[in-house]
């Protein structure tokens, strides 16, 4: 199929543990502008927006008549291509902000304890949540908390090297940091956690015969596993749905195997990972589910060096929501995207994969009972 859509611009907001004065609404407007901007295109152009304020936005800033995507995450990248692709819009931007909604850090973030009749009670909390899965994992394969701490580390020294991250030069660290801190849910320790931030982000996805100004980026692949609502029942490892196949504990597996075969890739083909990292454990597993490494061997292929930014997987090089950023719902899932872009572009700065050409960006995870995975490159399929 000739690929009619790609990503043509990509922009991140300032990110900040508190950004004072901003507003969720201002870091938004300066996220599509920024967006276009870098597309090279205006918003006269936009014909198609995705945001969790989408019919507000299209209101306010007299877009309509235009496409209104619906769903989130990476997901969103897929759902607009899409509408691209069937002749729905033109020039759609993907866009999602938080600021002012948590600032009380005395305090676990709201979204982390579910009001739920059947959750709260217990202390079904995310970081517990994912908690079950990982340690299963310990459990069966023998995976070591030493195994978790190196991706923990990992991942934050990328973001101690990333002057644009919440957490920059907050590094180096070395496993023993990680275990160092507080005991959160076992096995995790803070420093396995993701951060919670403010900031904003946004994409733009055009009809490549649009695209003037920038490098087009092109979606290969995408699929989508989901295995129940989020943050609602407490995760099993073996939870199986009605075709008996891909429990929780590998959920991405099958959605992975779409994707690389909508792309005609292999896993050799990828040059860097930008994995979502909720919890230090969901990119060894991720590793396995997406079939890198053997099941019950992702702890030693991480301990191998693998997954560092010199190694031959490269994960989350911008720091990911351990240290880049972790803003509200949306955001810091979309920007799982734009470092993908930003990898391929050759925009990464002194955390650059050299010669990076496809890239495999993820959301979700075991704990939340989905995983979504998009491939993206700098040539169409």
């Amino acid at each position: 199929m000739s690929r009619k859509a790609a990503i043509a611009g990509v922009y991140n907001t300032a990110q900040g543990r508190r950004l004072e004065g901003q507003t969720t609404r201002r870091l938004i407007v300066e996220a599509v502008q920024g967006a276009l901007a870098d597309a090279g295109l205006s918003l006269d152009d936009v014909d198609g927006i995705t945001s969790e304020q989408t019919a507000s936005l299209i209101y306010d800033l007299r877009l309509g008549p235009v496409w209104q995507g619906s769903t989130f995450g990476v997901g969103m990248v897929t759902e607009a291509v899409m509408a691209v692709e069937y002749g729905l819009a033109e020039v759609v931007v993907l866009v999602a902000a938080q600021a002012e909604a948590y600032r009380d850090h005395a305090a676990t973030a709201p979204w982390t304890r579910p009001e739920n009749e059947f959750v709260a009670p217990f202390g079904m909390f995310t970081a517990a949540e994912f908690a079950l899965i990982a340690r299963r994992h310990m459990e069966v394969y023998g995976t070591t908390r030493q195994q978790l701490s190196i991706v923990a580390a990992t991942i934050r020294n990328n973001g101690s090297a990333n002057a644009a991250a919440v957490y920059a030069g907050r590094g180096p660290f070395v496993p023993d940091d990680i275990t160092a801190s507080r005991m959160v849910a076992d096995p995790f320790h803070l420093l396995d956690c993701a951060t919670t931030s403010e900031g904003g982000c946004a994409l733009v996805i055009a009809n490549v015969d649009r695209i003037k100004d920038s490098q087009p980026i092109y979606v290969l692949g995408s699929g989508a596993d989901f295995m129940g609502p989020s943050y609602q029942h407490p995760p099993a490892w073996d939870l199986i749905g009605r075709r008996g196949v891909d429990p929780n504990g590998v959920v991405g597996r099958h959605a992975a195997d779409v994707a690389f075969t909508q792309a005609g890739l292999s896993r050799d083909d990828v040059d860097v990972l930008e994995l979502y990292d909720p919890f230090s454990f969901e990119i060894i597993r991720q590793l396995e589910a997406f079939r890198f490494c053997p099941d019950g061997e992702g702890g030693a292929f991480v301990e191998d060096g693998h997954i560092a930014i010199n190694g031959s997987h490269p994960v989350t090089t911008d720091g990911g929501t351990m240290s880049f950023s972790h803003a509200g719902t949306n955001p810091q899932m979309m920007q799982r995207a734009i470092r993908a872009v930003q990898q391929i572009r050759g925009q990464a700065g002194d955390l650059q994969v050299p010669g990076a050409q496809v890239a495999l960006c993820s959301n979700g995870g075991a704990g939340a009972l989905f995983t979504t995975v998009l491939l993206l490159g700098a040539q169409p399929a």
